[in-house]
């Protein structure tokens, strides 16, 4: 189950906001919010508080396991820009834009269905009981080997077929200049 969080009208830049992001996407979330608090770049905190609010939302409104989620997606977008002026020499005066961003965070679970608690009501629980009763395990066995399947198409997406999925760590930096 995918859990959106979205953070609008960010006062700093989408190419310096991005610096963070991308390191982050792939990775546990629990894991992501320990490297959030160790880099030291200006929208680390608001990125973490919206990492946060994303788990709260998949736990209190979805009823998913924080320890079971992790980043699919982060989108860094254009926000709104302010248009100021400086002024130069001469009288003249050249524009500033002064961008913001906007963040929407996607988080998945990375088995489906692990620890998920649900909040519904007595009876609906009771029918749900009784189906589970009637399902033979060959389906069981189906389904989780449909999770398997996905779980592994998601390695080998990664460039790691048959391993353990590691954390994406890749550190972008942007060079306005070359030496």
């Amino acid at each position: 189950m995918k859990v959106h969080a979205t953070l609008t009208n960010l006062r700093i830049a989408p190419r310096k906001v991005r610096l963070v992001t991308h390191t982050l996407i792939g990775v546990d979330a629990r894991e992501a919010m320990l490297q959030l608090s160790k880099m030291v770049k200006r929208s680390t905190q608001p990125i973490s508080d919206l990492l946060k609010s994303a788990m709260a939302n998949a736990t209190n409104n979805n009823g998913l396991d924080e320890a079971n989620l992790y980043i699919l997606e982060i989108r860094v977008g254009d926000g709104l820009r302010l248009k100021r002026w400086l002024p130069r020499a001469f009288g003249r005066a050249t524009p500033l834009l002064r961008r913001g961003s906007n963040v929407t965070i996607i988080l998945e679970e990375k088995i489906e269905g692990k620890n998920r608690t649900t909040k519904k009501a007595a009876t609906e629980t009771e029918i749900e009981k009784t189906e589970d009763q009637e399902t033979t395990e060959t389906e069981k066995d189906h389904k989780v080997s449909q999770v398997v399947k996905r779980i592994e198409n998601k390695e080998v997406a990664r460039g790691g077929a048959g391993k353990k999925i590691a954390p994406k760590v890749v550190k972008k930096v942007f060079q306005r200049k070359s030496v």
